[in-house]
């Protein structure tokens, strides 16, 4: 087993990682649960890993009780949110219990702001079992709602307790939403890890296909790269948590022109707008055209959209920045984008004209 430590002080947490830990959760769970019954919060689409859990918590002398929702992104609203605070209170969850969030991105962000709202606070587990959310969204304590106005503008960072991740969960992913995981993955090697990108070139195919090594492994450093970003800025206040957003400001907008529909989910728009960074980093001068290719065509080489053309967004350089507009870390008028000086070589920059990305947008093929 792998062993990921968030260092943040009093909160700090682990990140266990091995193959079929989720028939063995109750061995990690039963300590903090005590004799108090533990209420998971999953969705309509993971009997199969609930059962699994359940079955393991029993085993360990633990009562469960489970709650499932609606899959997908329509289920981070005001609306599931609300019945799913309820529903906690009616099960008389305290703040020293525990809540389980078994499933992907959706389910973690949701459960995450439920217990960081419901008594001023409860603790909560996380067992992420889509790719993205083993890689991304279920470390770091980042959990929200969507709203008409945008993507996670309702939230608060509020950190698990542990975190127990099970490559081989991913066996009953459908192939679309293991390409979307993976360009989180791929994403730590373009912010920061030149190296990591070229294992990423040399090895996703075979991680796509099923290589469950090759999966542990990228998991296994993608976290860990997470944990350090995490612990150096957990509240993003000095600029480094924000390189994570690589590709999301762009991403988001396309997501938006989409109205987060499965038209473009999450990855897919990660991937785009990685793509179109690095495109507008080298039309600024910035970055060599060559690394901008070099982006675009693992995306390609692995299936996942490389730019406008591949998302199948039409909407102009103007409306997809009115959506950029919405973007929770607009200050001032002034909208920080990540650019790219070259592959690994990941910035800040809080000077971009939004006129001259609307024009960049225009220049993109449809």
């Amino acid at each position: 087993m792998k062993t990921v430590t968030v260092e943040l002080g009093s909160r700090t947490y682990p990140i266990h990682i091995e193959a079929g830990i989720l028939a063995r959760a109750g061995e990690f769970l039963a300590p903090l649960a005590g004799k108090r019954r533990v209420a998971i919060v999953t969705d309509e689409n993971l009997s199969l890993h609930l059962a699994t859990l359940q079955a393991s918590l029993s085993a360990a002398g633990i009562e469960s009780e489970a709650i499932v929702l609606a899959p997908g992104e329509g289920s981070k609203s005001w609306a599931t949110l609300e019945m799913l605070c309820d529903r906690l209170l009616e099960l008389g969850v305290e703040r020293g219990d525990h809540v389980v969030a078994l499933g992907g991105g959706v389910m973690g962000d949701l459960v995450g702001f439920a217990c960081s709202i419901l008594k001023r606070g409860c603790n909560f587990v996380q067992i992420p079992t889509s790719l993205l959310a083993q890689v991304d969204s279920s470390v770091g304590g980042k959990t929200a709602i969507n709203t008409k106005a945008g993507k996670n503008l309702i939230g608060a960072f509020h950190q698990p307790v542990m975190v127990l991740i099970d490559p081989q969960v991913l066996e009953t992913l459908p192939i679309r939403e293991l390409r979307a995981g993976y360009a989180e993955v791929v994403k730590y090697g373009l912010i920061d890890d030149f190296a990591f990108f070229e294992w990423c070139e040399a090895n996703g195919a075979a991680l796509l296909a099923g290589d469950l090594a090759l999966r542990e492994y990228a998991i296994a450093r993608s976290v860990s790269a997470k944990a350090r970003i995490v612990a150096a800025d957990e509240h993003e206040t000095n600029g480094t948590r924000a390189l994570l957003n690589l590709g999301h400001t762009f991403g988001h907008a396309l997501e938006a022109e989409t109205g987060f529909s499965q038209a473009l989910i999450h990855g897919e728009g990660v991937a785009a707008g990685c793509s179109l960074a690095f495109g507008f980093s080298a039309a600024q001068g910035i970055c060599s055209g060559q690394d901008a290719a070099r982006v675009a065509a693992h995306w390609r080489d692995v299936g996942l959209p490389d730019g406008l053309a591949a998302a199948k967004i039409a909407a102009s350089g103007a409306r997809l920045v009115d959506h950029m507009r919405h973007d929770k870390k607009m200050a001032a008028g002034t909208l920080p984008f990540l650019l790219a000086r070259g592959i690994g070589q990941t910035y800040l920059d809080k000077s971009v004209d939004l006129a001259e990305v609307a024009a960049f947008l225009d220049a993109q093929p449809r």
